[in-house]
C-alpha cells in the first residue's frame, strides 16, 4: 500500500543559519509516531544564504556511518557548497515497498514522513533552498528515493543507485531522475527479476520520460558506461547510466555524477 503524498515544503530560504549549530558533523534527534530516530548532518562552512541539500539514503544491512564513509559526500560538499543529510533507517532497512526490504517495510514504518521530518527539522537550522532539495540512495536506499518521488512533493531530483522502482507510482509532480545501474548486478538485477516485483530498470527509465515529458534521449558511450540522457518539460531531466559488467555497488564515480545532474536540475 503506498503511502499518502506528502505536500511540499514551506521551508523559504533564510538569510543565517541556526547559530548554535556547528560547522561540519552532528548527529540530530527527531520522534515520529512514537519513534526516536536519527540522522547525520554535515555542514560546511562558508555556506551560501540559501544552500541546496542532499540527502543520502544507505542501502539494506547499512547504514548513514557506512555512507559517509564510502560515498564521498562531504568532500564535495566542502567544495559545492551544499548540506548532506544521512538518516537511520529502521533496521538498517527502508519502506520502500512490500518487494523490500527488512524491518521497515515489514512494520510498515512511515519513511516517507520520517524524512519529510529530516527535512524540515534541517530546514530549522541551516539556510537551505527548497527549490534545491535532492535525494540519493543505494539499493533499498535508491528505493526508497523513487518511493519519496512517486509519494511525496519535496525533491527537485533523485539520483538512483543499483535500485529499482516497486510498486505503484502516481507521482504528483515531474521530478528529474538520474539512474546508474551495472549489467552483471545479481541482487537487483539491470533486467528486472524476482517474478516481476523487480522491474528492469530501462523500463523505469522509460516510465519517467514519459512523466517528465521527455525528448528522445541521447545515447553516448564512454568506456563501460552507456549514457541516456533526455531533456524534458520544465527543464526536468530523465538520465540512465548502464555500466556494462557493473554488479551491485556504488561506483567511485557515481557521487559527482549524481550531483552534477542535481546542480543542473533544480525545481
Amino acid at each position: 500500500m503506498l503511502i499518502a503524498a506528502v505536500a511540499i515544503l514551506s521551508m523559504a530560504p533564510s538569510t543565517a543559519a541556526d547559530p548554535g549549530l556547528p560547522d561540519g558533523d552532528s548527529t540530530q534527534f527527531i520522534s515520529l509516531g512514537g519513534l526516536d530516530r536519527s540522522y547525520l548532518l554535515y555542514k560546511p562552512s562558508g555556506l551560501p544564504a540559501a544552500a541546496p541539500l542532499v540527502v543520502v539514503l544507505h542501502g539494506f544491512g547499512a547504514g548513514p556511518e557506512f555512507s559517509v564513509g564510502r560515498f564521498g559526500w562531504n568532500p564535495l560538499a566542502d567544495s559545492e557548497k551544499f548540506v548532506v543529510a544521512y538518516p537511520a533507517g529502521i533496521g538498517a532497512s527502508w519502506n520502500a515497498g512490500a518487494a523490500c526490504c527488512g524491518s521497515a517495510s515489514n512494520q510498515q514504518i512511515d519513511d516517507v514522513g520520517f524524512i519529510t521530518q529530516v527535512i524540515r527539522d534541517i530546514g530549522a537550522k541551516v539556510p537551505i533552498d527548497s527549490r534545491r532539495v535532492y535525494v540519493a540512495g543505494m539499493s533499498n536506499g535508491g528505493m526508497m528515493a523513487f518511493t519519496l518521488a512517486c509519494n511525496s512533493d519535496m525533491f527537485a531530483a533523485i539520483g538512483a543507485v543499483s535500485a529499482t522502482q516497486l510498486g505503484q507510482c502516481n507521482p504528483p509532480r515531474p521530478t528529474s531522475v538520474i539512474q546508474l545501474h551495472g549489467t552483471n548486478d545479481i541482487l537487483v538485477p539491470y533486467n528486472g527479476g524476482f517474478g516481476g516485483a523487480r522491474p528492469p530498470v530501462p523500463d523505469v527509465d522509460a516510465f519517467w520520460r514519459r512523466v517528465d515529458g521527455c525528448g528522445e534521449p541521447a545515447v553516448n558511450i564512454d568506456g563501460q558506461l552507456t549514457i541516456s540522457s533526455a531533456d524534458c518539460a520544465g527543464g526536468n531531466g530523465v538520465e540512465l547510466v548502464t555500466i556494462d559488467g557493473g554488479d551491485h555497488s556504488w561506483p567511485p564515480f557515481a557521487t559527482s555524477m549524481i550531483w552534477q545532474f542535481f546542480a543542473t536540475h533544480p525545481r
